[in-house]
């Protein structure tokens, strides 16, 4: 028999969730004190609390732990102008594809080869980006309104620019306006460099746990226990320094590509023309030295990768930046005659891009698919059943049946047949996790628990999207990148241009991709309608269940509607795969429509469909014009919306778990995509668990909320054996099986899950059926161990007025889980599993 640790401190190590917490409120006392951190993140105490495992053992209460709080909400908030990283929102969602990776084992090859393809895309993001700056700075901008003497004249802070208006300037011939204008895109890319330097300093260098290195091909349920996971420092510096050349080298063809075109033509000068050669050679080699940084080298996660190569991280980005430089010489060179026509050459450069893209995540799909190899459970219908493993993590009070391990996600789940009087099943009375599931999913009086669609399903894939969750999400990193490129390219357009016609306007290929937007609301106008209803009518069939489990025969009907659709509006966060695979085929399917049309037609969509019947020609004519509005809506919308969620915490809990869920990641796959602040957090706590247990000899447990609850489990993984059967974990509202198990498989899949409950001294997770967000946590059923998931508690804890609750309980949904009596109860009963005594957790 193991000991979990000796008769001293007790510690409850609290780690708050989405849309932040102050300490005040998480230790629920108005004076606190910060012991460890900074202002960035910190642990603090109450006043009273400071220095209590210095005092003697007869003036702490054994029973009553120390409450402790990690505050890491600044590293996901801040003032409004963080909102501006929403603008690089596609940079973030590649990155997310890198990590959705299907779970494989002894795959190398294809697991390399999936990362690869996945920096790959990230790489032509980038060049998207740039490249759709310099349409806008150099085509629109100093090619066409420049050149054209009535735009030039209606914007007169380009007049200088202009021959006519300038009468010949210095700064009239087309290859310096173009080297003039050229700037603007390279200042783009050193502010991307520069943010990612400075958040690259600020997260990827926090160094967690030193700890030996592991072999490459070891086994390994999860990554996040690897030594080097939360340590991202060399990659990162790697693909800033190519991503960077990439953007400059990106300028410098668009500057270069008109210049050489022209020196080209018969009678041009011999020496301006080996000039263009040479420079379009060095362009190409110094694309094929990026490319070769970025696929040379993945993630090296198995230790604490320390080295920098920092010649590489130096001189790739300084040669392309020298090599931008004489491209803007070179351009700028007089040469007479030469005068600004029609538009730079750009359709060619936007449909490849467009086409690599979409070749890009087809091999991504086909890499998934190899990979694929996810668990199946068995559901409620197909009558199976589960052990529930040997006694351990043993809890007192009336025996009470769990939840079931195989229900859909969405599905209510069982509910307890014991209840107190006249209050819901399961409210506040312990549950014994060493009771065998012998009923798996009967509902209460014959019930059917197999999901909101009332359908048997004999088997349930725990991954999204059968594998396919990676390259669908690449799918609308690429779309969200095209269609804000050609909406803002159209929006200029307009912008500059007015109500004439003096301007040829940007690439086909962007004008098709804006027009498309409007396509892609009607679809996905359609998807919310048909969720909505299915909302309605689970709301409806809920209603009568929500009766029977208060015990309550005629209730209220607006309290009862109430619960019942807070039920039916958590598990449309259940219809996430559906939603995305709805849209990233329609953008896959509207995007390669849209290429075909430009590359087919060589006009915009209204000018290709003149001939077309009126309803037609009417239909392009609305989506090419709708197509510009709408992005410039969109842009304005979304910065104020991302402004909100930063400065308002209530908008911050609502959208904030996407955000939270991709800045949650390290930046594997895209250097310029926000940072990751979990290589703060999760060495943070790491630091603070290991270090508190090894000097105290105490009980610790680490109760976390929310995404609390993912970096409270990612420091698990962290931790060394030894110190990790030190630890119990308590998880509420938490999203680790219903969001990261379903798209991040690779990591937190059932085998990740399975082996964290057997490494730890126990745990307990806590959910709601009106929250939706958190979920039960489900470990495969074939590990023999102690049960994880309460059955769901009560929400509200009443239904109307009783003498436990004279005024109406709220419906909480996702916060205030310690306001539920359940909260202390299975807190204590980790802290009784932890006493000296109790023998540890089986390895």
């Amino acid at each position: 028999m193991k000991r979990a640790g000796t008769d001293g401190a007790a510690l409850e190590l609290l780690v708050h969730g989405v849309g932040g917490a102050t300490p005040e409120k998480m230790l629920n006392d108005p004076r606190t004190e910060r012991i460890t951190g900074d202002d960035t993140a910190a642990v603090y105490r109450r006043t009273d609390d400071v220095g209590a495992e210095a005092r003697p053992a007869d003036d702490r209460r054994s029973d009553t732990p120390v409450p402790e709080a990690y505050v890491w909400s600044n590293l996901t908030s801040g003032d409004g102008t963080r909102a501006l990283w929403l603008l690089l929102l596609p940079f973030m969602v590649v990155n997310l594809a890198h990590w959705m990776r299907p779970a494989a084992r002894g795959r190398v090859r294809t697991v390399r080869l999936y990362g690869l393809l996945v920096r790959l895309a990230a790489l032509s993001l980038t060049v998207l980006l740039v490249a759709a700056a310099c349409e806008v700075a150099l085509d629109l901008t100093a090619w066409q309104c420049a050149g054209t003497s009535a735009c030039a004249r209606r914007h007169s802070w380009l007049g200088f620019l202009s021959p006519a208006v300038s009468d010949d300037g210095w700064w009239s011939p087309p290859g310096r306006r173009l080297a003039l204008a050229a700037l603007v895109p390279a200042a783009l890319v050193g502010l991307l460099w520069y943010l990612s330097h400075r958040t690259w300093r600020a997260y990827e260098s926090q160094e967690p746990l030193d700890r030996a290195p592991e072999p490459e091909d070891g086994p390994s349920d999860t990554a996040l226990g690897r030594p080097g996971f939360w340590y991202g420092r060399r990659l990162v510096a790697r693909l800033r320094a190519a991503h960077t050349a990439a953007g400059l080298l990106t300028v410098a063809a668009a500057v270069g590509a008109a210049a050489v075109r022209q020196d080209r033509e018969a009678g041009g000068p011999a020496v301006l023309d080996v000039l263009g050669r040479l420079l379009e050679a060095s362009l190409i080699a110094g694309a094929l030295a990026t490319v070769w940084v970025v696929c040379r080298r993945g993630r090296s996660e198995h230790r604490l990768d320390r080295r920098l190569d920092a010649h590489l991280v130096r001189r790739l980005p300084s040669a392309a930046l020298a090599l931008l430089a004489l491209t803007l010489v070179y351009a700028g060179w007089e040469r007479p005659g030469w005068h600004s026509e029609g538009r730079l050459p750009g359709d060619a450069t936007f449909g490849a891009l467009a086409l690599a893209q979409g070749a890009l995540v087809v091999a991504l799909a086909v890499a998934a698919r190899l990979l694929h190899h996810c668990p199946q459970e068995r559901s409620a219908a197909a009558g199976g059943t589960e052990e529930a493993g040997a006694g351990r993590c043993k809890a007192a009070g009336p025996r009470a049946p769990e939840p079931p391990s195989a229900v859909p996600l969405g599905a209510p789940a069982p509910r307890g047949e014991d209840r107190a009087d006249g209050g819901p099943p399961g409210a506040s009375q312990p549950t014994d996790p060493d009771t065998d599931t012998d009923r798996v999913g009967a509902g209460v009086g014959g019930r059917n628990e197999v999901g909101p669609e009332g359908s048997a399903v004999a088997w349930l894939e725990r991954c999204a999207l059968h594998g396919l969750g990676g390259p669908a999400v690449a799918m609308l990193a690429c779309a969200l990148g095209g269609v804000m490129s050609g909406g803002v390219a159209q929006r200029v357009s307009d912008w500059l241009d007015g109500t004439g016609t003096g301007l040829d306007g940007p690439p086909v290929v962007l004008t098709w991709q804006a027009s498309v937007i409007p396509v892609l609301l009607v679809v996905l106008l359609v998807l919310c309608a048909l969720l909505g209803r299915q909302a309605w009518l689970l709301t409806r069939a809920e209603q009568t269940e929500v009766l029977r489990e208060y015990g309550v025969e005629h209730g209220d009907p607006a309290r009862t509607r109430r619960i019942a659709r807070a039920r039916a509006m958590a598990t449309l966060t259940d219809r996430g795969p559906l939603l995305v695979a709805v849209v990233s085929t329609a953008t896959l399917l509207l995007g390669g429509g849209a290429v075909a049309g430009a590359l087919g037609t060589a006009k915009t969509p209204a000018r290709a469909a003149e001939q077309a019947p009126a309803f037609v020609h009417g239909a392009a004519q609305t989506a090419q014009a709708l197509g510009s509005w709408l992005i410039g809506l969109g842009f304005v919308l979304f910065v104020t919306w991302g402004r909100r969620a930063y400065k308002d915490a209530s908008a911050r809990r609502t959208i904030g778990i996407l955000w939270d869920v991709g800045t949650f990641w390290p930046r594997a796959a895209h250097p310029f995509a926000p940072p990751c602040y979990a290589e703060r957090a999760v060495p943070d706590l790491t630091w603070r668990v290991a270090t508190w247990t090894r000097a105290t000899g105490g009980r610790l447990v680490i109760s976390g909320h929310s995404q609390g609850s993912v970096l409270a489990a990612a420091a698990a993984w962290q931790l060394k054996p030894s110190d990790r059967r030190r630890v119990a974990l308590l998880t509420y509202g938490s999203p680790i099986e219903r969001l990261y198990g379903r798209w991040f498989p690779a990591h937190f899949g059932p085998s990740a899950l399975a082996a964290l409950h057997e490494d730890i001294a126990c745990w307990r997770n806590l959910y709601r059926l009106t929250d939706p967000i958190g979920g039960p946590v489900r470990p495969p059923g074939d590990h023999r161990g102690p049960q994880v998931d309460r059955p769901p508690l009560a929400d509200p804890l009443a239904y109307g007025r009783d003498a436990a609750h004279p005024l109406p309980a709220p419906v909480l949904g996702h916060s205030d889980y310690q306001a539920d009596p359940a909260f202390a109860q299975e807190r204590e009963l980790l802290l009784a599993r932890l006493r000296s005594g109790v023998p540890a957790q089986r390895a």
